[in-house]
């Protein structure tokens, strides 16, 4: 595969805190228009892997490449206005309102602009329009994965990075927030999502396991279900 057919390519990556290390070689791509799911236990080191390929922490060793870009080095806001969204567990700034959620989330654009999609974007979710002044805090857990969801796609991404969408979520909000990424996906937006739950492989076009901080299986979701050990292995993870 050539480096045009890629958006996102993470190799040989290494990361830890302070002397800890907690990831081995990491490696993973992400082609446009691609849904990829890094799937593993909690501990497995999906949350490194996720804030690595941000920045949030620093790389020990290994390469991060966006486009054609060498970003292993650059500063998070440089790879978010490259085009790499990101989206936490927690989701959404609690104390600001969404209103406030929105313009951070696309604070690099032209604020002629920012305003034209984020009015699109509450057209696009209603509820988030209703409660434009409420506080982030006040939102139940599925409308926070939602604003946080907004908040992401307010800077017009290439590529969304998520962190574990379903944690603090029920099964019918799970669904809910499953739906909402197969729009966007459908639209073209490339995602990577690391979760514990297998719901989210109805999106991936393909999938790698994480344990130990090391990279194990790469494949498709058909391969992976046709691996028995992988079905055990992974499929006892959250089914909600």
């Amino acid at each position: 595969m050539s480096m045009a057919d890629e958006l996102l390519r993470v190799s040989g990556l290494d990361a830890g805190y302070g002397k800890v290390q907690a990831l081995w070689g990491a490696g993973l791509t992400v082609r446009p228009r691609e849904t990829v799911v890094l799937l593993g236990p909690n501990g497995a080191g999906k949350t490194t892997l996720i804030k690595t390929i941000m920045g949030l922490l620093p790389s020990w060793g290994g390469t991060i490449g966006f486009e054609d870009h060498d970003v292993s080095r650059e500063r998070t806001d440089k790879r978010v206005r490259r085009g790499i969204a990101y989206m936490s567990e927690t989701a959404c700034f609690p104390d600001l309102s969404v209103d406030d959620n929105l313009h951070i989330g696309g604070q690099f654009l032209p604020p002629a602009e920012l305003k034209q999609h984020i009015a699109g974007l509450y057209r696009r979710f209603p509820i988030l329009e209703e409660k434009r002044r409420a506080l982030g805090s006040s939102l139940s857990g599925g409308q926070r994965k939602i604003l946080g969801v907004a908040k992401a796609l307010a800077g017009q991404p290439k590529l969304l990075v998520m962190d574990e969408p379903s944690a603090g979520l029920s099964p019918v909000f799970v669904k809910e927030v499953i739906q909402v990424l197969r729009q966007f996906r459908d639209l073209g937006l490339a995602l990577l999502i690391a979760e514990q739950n297998v719901k989210f492989l109805d999106l991936a076009d393909r999938v790698y396991t994480l344990e130990g901080g090391r990279i194990g299986f790469e494949g498709t979701v058909e391969e992976m279900h046709a691996d028995a050990a992988l079905e055990r292995a992974y499929f006892g993870l959250k089914k909600a």
